[in-house]
């Protein structure tokens, strides 16, 4: 059976982003996790070894593939920081838009310092997020 590699652990989160080289992506670390804290109200916690997760929500696939996951969340990279936002969210695109310089994946959005975005479009796009994985799956997220 696959097992999931990102998974809720206990490690630091401060710990992780002290092992940070670069002083400025440092910097934009403890920057959103300022901003994600306030928006989503939860306290940050790591999922696997780089991935800073806010809350959570137990997902089920129609094809029988479940887990858990952070309702939103980041990781700073060492190339680009990954901004991690649900996929499906109706608004999503269009706030993208407006989020300023980024590039987006399959499901991430990916910066490369938080002066190039507009933070008050970052916090529209995580509330709108959180709110979206509630509402989809009430009874598994974390409140």
């Amino acid at each position: 059976m696959y097992e999931l590699k990102t998974k809720e652990t206990d490690s630091s989160v401060i710990e992780f982003i002290e092992k940070i080289e670069s002083t400025k992506k440092k910097q934009d670390a403890y920057q959103l996790l300022d901003i994600f804290t306030k928006a989503t109200g939860h306290q940050a916690k790591m999922w696997g070894t780089s991935i800073i997760g806010f809350g959570s929500y137990h997902y089920k696939y129609n094809s029988g593939h479940e887990g858990d996951a952070p309702l939103v969340g980041f990781s700073p990279r060492k190339a680009k920081i990954s901004l991690y936002f649900t996929v499906g969210e109706p608004k999503r695109e269009e706030l993208l838009k407006e989020l300023g310089k980024h590039t987006t994946g399959k499901a991430c959005v990916y910066i490369n310092k938080i002066a190039d975005i507009d933070v008050s479009v970052l916090n529209k796009l995580i509330i709108n997020s959180v709110q979206f994985l509630k509402e989809k799956y009430p009874k598994s997220s974390s409140q």
